[in-house]
């Protein structure tokens, strides 16, 4: 059979390979010019400073798009925004289903209705152990230990070999509010030689020597913390983890204190936990009203903006700006997070704020405070050993982590180990290979409201006016070359001294050129129009030692 029409199972990671963020990748099956795909995860990473006003970026799906008829759905392997957040965003397009847990799903809904989001998605839910078809496709999804309920692993099974996309996890034998990996069943698809295995593998701890922590660990801790304080308690965790609220609620009950929670998405998603039954026994979280009621060694406080977000509660509270909560000398912080790459900044002047306040700041320089939902090197070994795979992929991480892993796997034995990135194509079975930037990949961003390219965003024009500042000028002339109104002048972000007005400066700029240009060739708005543009550039380079934005309107009446 020619190579062309022989079946074949690929992978091309479209987002997530070569980033932390923005996880979507795509399975296909079947021969090179009539493959049917599923997609695994789609995500968002977030905007920095670097892109003003871009709030969140996700793949561009253009590759998906050329192939919608060949879209067979999109699986999550769970609801942390990296992997599930660009759904509601890209997928309604589709028209095809969403396979995902009940936590997943009910994740999903809350984002639409609390966004406000008109588009909407077929849900169909899926529980571990439960395989399903979807068309050449067996899937099974296999729950593993990670920092939000209901993280699965997915086993991917076709005629002619299968995979297993761990998505995030990591080897926690005692989590807290949902099951440990699965082991047993990953030591039994290791076992299982009746088709060759590929491992499509996080790589997020890769460089991280030994085993994470486990989340009872930071239970002992917090309980600890708690404890020993003579006053408030406040801690600030990510929303999303479900354990480690558990962990707040109940050690906060064994020092004979009461959880007032503050901020929509704790809400939100503590609400879907307990209507799903993973909040059984833990004692009531109250909302923020209550807080001025309960007595200053009787209360912990549990809010979100544990990434520094402006409006967030943390965040208000540090500022004073809270209408209802305040912190004071000798109340003890609790940051139970870590500042994720490019919120550190953020993070530190909230701390900063609160230090200053006489607030004791705890963080995980103090104590065991957090804990990664990923695996370290020994734990990726024991994968290794259970598996036995073919092939290993290093997915989800940067190039450092991509390659660190690579390399662990190359000296655990794994015959092909395969570094790819996004846009590759990487042929799993038969004949593993890669063929780089074989697929066009990109990035969409959500400009406020609207989708956009980075090309159509206009990110470079904001980041030259947050440099250089805009001088706006706009006159009339007729065709005699006379002014008949104006010029009117406008300036943003231009510094203004005692010593001499940039203002000022631009006027007679303005002026100087009006005078030196005749009147028949002031009627030609293009000569007018060039020769102030170039003049106020250069001046104000002159003063300022910046060349500033510069709009010339001439209006010929």
């Amino acid at each position: 059979m020619a190579k062309n029409q022989r079946d074949e199972l690929v992978f091309v990671p479209l987002g997530g390979v070569g980033e932390i963020g923005m996880n979507m990748g795509a399975y296909g099956f079947g021969p090179e010019r009539s493959r049917k795909w599923i997609v695994v995860d789609c995500g968002v990473t977030f905007g920095g400073p670097d892109l003003p006003g871009i709030e969140l970026i996700m793949a561009d799906p253009e590759f998906l798009e050329e192939r919608a008829d060949d879209i067979l759905g999109l699986i999550l392997t769970h609801s942390h925004e990296d992997h599930y957040g660009a759904v509601l965003d890209l997928w309604p397009g589709f028209e095809k289903p969403v396979f995902a847990t009940p936590f997943t799903a009910a994740m999903l809904a809350a984002k639409r209705a609390g966004d406000g989001i008109v588009e909407n998605v077929d849900i169909t839910i899926m529980r571990p152990g439960k395989a399903f078809n979807v068309g050449p496709f067996t899937i099974e999804a296999i729950n593993v230990a990670h920092s939000i309920p209901e993280s699965n692993a997915l086993l991917i099974s076709t005629p002619i070999g299968r995979v297993l996309h761990t998505g995030d996890w990591k080897l926690d034998p005692t989590p807290v509010g949902n099951a440990p990996t699965d082991v047993a069943r990953l030591q039994e698809i290791g076992a299982d030689k009746s088709t060759p295995l590929a491992l499509i593998c996080d790589s997020t701890n890769a460089m991280k020597d030994g085993e994470s922590p486990s989340e009872a660990d930071v239970a002992a801790n917090l309980e600890a913390m708690i404890a020993e304080s003579k006053h408030r308690v406040a801690v600030t965790t990510f929303a999303s983890n479900v354990g480690r609220v558990i962990s707040v609620a109940r050690a906060a009950a064994k020092c004979g204190r009461q959880v007032v929670m503050s901020g929509r998405s704790l809400h939100r998603i503590t609400g879907i936990a307990r209507e799903l039954g993973m909040l059984e026994g833990v004692p009531p979280l109250l909302d923020q009203d209550a807080y001025r009621t309960i007595a200053r060694d009787k209360i912990v406080l549990l809010c979100t903006g544990s990434q520094g977000e402006a409006r967030a509660a943390i965040a208000r509270i540090a500022r004073g700006e809270h209408p209802v909560i305040d912190l004071t000398a000798g109340d003890r912080m609790i940051f139970s997070s870590w500042a994720i790459p490019g919120n550190e900044r953020e993070v530190n002047d909230i701390q900063n704020m609160l230090i200053d306040k006489g607030v004791e700041v705890i963080t995980q320089k103090d104590g065991l405070v957090h804990v990664t939902g990923h695996p370290r090197r020994e734990e990726l070994r024991r994968l290794y050993g259970w598996m036995q795979p073919e092939v290993l992929v290093p997915v989800h991480g940067e190039a450092m982590h991509l390659q660190a892993h690579a390399k662990l796997g190359r000296e655990a034995g794994i015959a092909n180990v395969l570094e790819a990135r996004n846009g590759d194509m990487v042929r799993l079975f038969p004949e593993p290979l890669v063929h780089p930037a074989e697929v066009r990949v990109g990035e969409l961003y959500l400009d406020g409201l609207v989708l956009c390219t980075p090309d159509e965003s206009g990110v470079k024009g904001r980041r030259r006016l947050s440099f250089g500042g805009h001088v706006v000028v706009s006159l009339c002339v007729n065709g005699n070359g006379q002014i008949v109104s104006g010029p009117d002048l406008v300036i943003e972000g231009l510094p203004e001294t005692e010593d001499e007005s940039l203002t000022e400066l631009v006027e007679h700029t303005i002026a100087g050129v009006l005078k030196s240009v005749p009147p028949k060739r002031r009627s030609d708005t293009e000569v007018l129009n060039s020769a102030l543009f170039k003049a106020i550039r250069n001046e104000v380079n002159s003063y300022w030692g910046r060349k500033p934005n510069v709009s010339v309107f001439v209006h010929r009446v």
